[in-house]
Parts: structure tokens; C-alpha cells; sequence
């Protein structure tokens, strides 16, 4: 193996806290330390944090709460708290400390020297779940290049991963320093993630578009993460899709069409579960499999409705919904799990008469036939059928048409207009209309 091949390997390797060798040498035992500095959501904060440690693999051991107006500087928590820590992790024989929150470098590194294990902070404990989890040819290289960011991000003088990297012929220019070099094979892998993403990307969107040539409606499921996104998918699709009590169970995001009662075909979207402080590297490189969400006719926002922080969890969603794009595509939100509550399954409506809420089980199929029905009426309602009428100068609009939505008819009027009888869901008329900076303006058909 060469030099930049065993140079990358290293990267990979050291990008997140727990590398797979780190594993066959058994479970860590960790420690999860949550900092307080507003006294708000401190405990559900710290139960997240260990679930996500033990979603990694590692035992958790013990875990408290910190409560400091503001962060140390160099420790984070505090020089006091560092000593209490160190002598338990000593006493317990700990090999993992995390610390429920973003770090610096510096801040980690003084914290491993002090306490004599390693130290994760969340954002890297998430990152290494999703490179466990990624199943995907697509799902991994974005989780190799979410890694590659952070790790740029964090390179310091004096910090490199790659200190062994002892150069080679052509590898590092005259008088080039060690984080130099480090940066430029950072640099170089990222630019090949990249690429071959924009591929696989490339052909996600030619699967778009033949299924709006095909006129399926999409519904992409998103929710909070362990809120029964892929049980509640499993059940309406038979797709066996791995559904666990467990954080970022599933990442790759999975289609498959479902027929509903009135015989229409939808095509149903999992998408990855989302988190409080998820990583910005991570919404960024599953950009394109979240454009599922984007590009939806429907969301369904399933809920947990057995948590004491479901609001904070809808919020988080709804959040990451907007930066996304997507905060505009309807949705109904369905509230999961009230066989632990012993509620009844139910439908919610405004004071129209729609459909903004159906209460259910994705466990026993308990209301499932109540979403179906609120289905077949958004779905109903989401497309219109009508005429539109372009001028000469609006021939790539009417090539459009053609692309997304079914044209039932095209003719000439006295006007010299084209007019085109169409059907294709609303937001698509709406959007093409926008592109071209038009209205959208639809006759009724007779």
C-alpha cells in the first residue's frame, strides 16, 4: 500500500472515536457527562446522550449532570469536576468519557491528558453511529465525507492524525508541514466523495423524474429518531425495513410503492431520523437523501406520543424541515405508540373538515386503516385537472408539462395559444409556474 492509500486509511480510521478494531478488543465502558448551563431539559438532554453511547456499542457505566453558569475554557467542565471524573474513571476502569455537547479541539485533547481515557464529544459519537449504521453505497460515502468535514475543521498545529506520514516521491512540496499535508489529503478525498456523489445523486433525480412522468404521489416519512418511523413504514408496505428501539436504527432512506383501499398507488419514502444538535456535516451530506422530504406531495411527521419531550422533539423535526426547503410541503402529523398511552386511534381535523392528525399504533396496526383513509383524501386533493394557456414565448414551460405531469390534449385556439389539458398534483403545477416567474393559472374543465 502507498503512501496516500495508507495515509487515507489512517484518516478513516481516526475520523470518529470508536474504530472498528477499537471494538473487537471488547465493550468500552463509558461515562456520559451532560453540562447545564440554563437548568432547562437538563435530564431528558443526558438520557438521549446515553442512548446514544450505548446505540454505539459501549456500556454505559454511570452518567451525571454538570451545572455551570458558563464553560471552562480549557476543560469544558471545570477543574474540580475533571478530578472527580479522572478518579472514577480510574476506579472504574472507564475507556470512554462523553461529553454530551460540541467541544473544541484543545478542549478534548486537555480533557484526555487529564483524565487518561478517551473523550468523545457528541457531535463525533453521532458520526460514528451513522458509520456503523450506513448501509448504502450512497449512505456511506456521505458519512465518509461528513467525517472528512468535521475532521478539516478541527485540524490543529501540533494535532495531527497522521503524524507517521513520513511523505514520499511527489507527495509534499519543499518545506510542506506535517497539518499541510494532512490538509491537502483531506482535501483530495473530499473532492473524490464529491464526485462520485454527484453521480449517485444524478441518478436519484432521474428516479424522480420517472416517477412524476409515472404521476406517483410521494409521502416521505420523517420524524424524530425512535419515534416508529420504520415500524409505522414496515406496516403500511411489508418492506422489512429494520426497525429497533434504538437511536439511528436505520439511515439509508428506503422507497417502495404502497396501494391504497381506492386502488391508488403512492410511492412511500423512510427517511433517517432526525436529532436534537445534529451535526451540521451530517444535514449537509444526507442533503440529497432528505430531498425525498423536499420533493414530497405529503409528509407524514410521526411522533412519539409516549414522550414527555415530544413537543421539543417536533420543534427539532420541523426545524431541520425548514432549513431543508421543505417546511412548505403539507403535512399530517401521526402520533405513534398510543398503545402505551391507551388512547384511542383517532383522527384530528380543523375547523375545514382536513385531516391535520391521526393517532395510531405502528406496533399492533391499531388506526392504520385511519391514515390510509386520511391519505386517499390529501392525496385526492393534492392533484387538479384543468386547462392552462401559453403564449409563443412559453414553449419551455409547455416541455415541462410534458416532463412531470400527464397532458391529456394540446390544441391551437383562434388566439394562436396552446392550450393544454392537464393533470399532475398541485405543488408541481405551482412550482413549474414559478420557475418561469408566472402565476399559475388553471381553467376548469367543462
Amino acid at each position: 500500500m502507498g503512501h496516500r492509500s495508507m495515509a487515507i486509511t489512517e484518516l478513516n480510521k481516526t475520523a470518529v472515536g470508536l474504530t472498528r478494531e477499537d471494538r473487537q478488543l471488547g465493550v468500552e465502558r463509558a461515562i456520559v457527562v451532560h453540562l447545564d448551563t440554563s437548568g432547562v431539559g437538563a435530564e431528558e438532554a443526558l438520557a438521549e446522550g446515553v442512548a446514544l453511547t450505548e446505540s454505539a456499542g459501549a456500556e454505559v457505566v454511570a452518567s451525571q449532570i454538570v451545572r455551570r453558569r458558563a464553560p471552562d475554557p480549557r476543560y469544558y467542565l471545570g477543574s474540580g469536576k475533571v478530578e472527580e471524573l479522572a478518579a472514577l474513571v480510574a476506579e472504574q476502569d472507564i475507556s470512554l468519557v462523553l461529553i454530551n455537547h460540541a467541544i473544541s479541539p484543545s478542549q478534548e485533547r486537555n480533557l484526555e491528558q487529564a483524565l487518561g481515557c478517551h473523550v468523545l464529544d457528541r457531535m463525533r459519537l453521532i458520526l460514528d453511529i451513522f458509520a456503523q449504521r450506513a448501509r448504502s453505497f450512497e449512505g456511506k460515502l456521505q458519512v465518509e465525507l461528513a467525517q472528512l468535514r468535521h475532521m478539516a475543521s478541527r485540524l490543529v498545529q501540533g494535532s495531527s492524525h497522521l503524524h507517521g506520514q513520513q511523505g514520499g516521491i511527489g507527495l509534499r512540496g519543499p518545506g510542506e508541514t506535517q497539518l499541510e499535508t494532512d490538509r491537502r489529503l483531506i482535501g483530495r478525498r473530499i473532492n473524490q466523495l464529491e464526485k462520485r456523489l454527484e453521480k449517485v445523486q444524478r441518478r436519484r433525480e432521474q428516479g424522480r423524474q420517472a416517477r412524476r412522468k409515472r404521476e406517483l404521489p410521494l409521502v416521505a416519512v420523517v420524524g424524530y429518531t425512535n419515534a416508529g418511523k420504520s415500524t409505522l413504514f414496515n406496516r403500511m408496505t411489508d418492506a422489512g425495513v429494520l426497525a429497533m428501539d434504538q437511536l439511528f436504527a436505520t439511515l439509508d432512506t428506503t422507497l417502495r410503492r404502497m396501494d391504497l383501499p381506492n386502488d391508488e398507488t403512492v410511492i412511500l419514502a423512510d427517511t433517517v431520523g432526525f436529532i436534537r444538535d445534529l451535526p451540521p456535516q451530517l444535514v449537509a451530506a444526507f442533503r440529497s437523501t432528505l430531498e425525498e422530504a423536499v420533493q414530497a406531495d405529503l409528509l407524514l411527521h410521526v411522533i412519539d406520543a409516549s414522550s414527555d419531550e415530544r413537543v421539543e422533539h417536533i420543534h427539532e423535526v420541523e426545524s431541520v424541515l425548514e432549513d431543508l426547503g421543505a417546511d412548505e410541503v403539507p403535512v399530517i402529523k401521526v402520533y405513534n405508540k398510543i398503545d402505551l398511552l391507551e388512547r384511542p386511534a383517532m383522527i384530528v381535523r380543523d375547523e375545514a373538515g382536513d385531516a391535520t392528525e391521526v393517532w395510531l399504533s405502528a406496533a399492533n396496526g391499531l388506526g392504520l386503516e385511519l391514515l390510509q383513509q386520511v391519505l386517499e383524501e390529501r392525496l385526492g386533493k393534492a392533484r387538479v385537472q384543468g386547462r392552462v394557456r401559453l403564449g409563443a414565448a412559453e414553449g419551455r414551460l409547455r416541455a415541462r408539462f410534458y416532463d412531470v405531469g400527464r397532458v391529456l390534449s394540446e390544441h391551437v385556439d383562434e388566439l394562436g395559444e396552446t392550450v393544454l389539458e392537464i393533470d399532475l398534483p398541485r405543488r408541481e403545477l405551482e412550482r413549474l409556474y414559478s420557475n418561469e416567474g408566472l402565476a399559475a393559472e388553471l381553467e376548469p374543465l367543462v
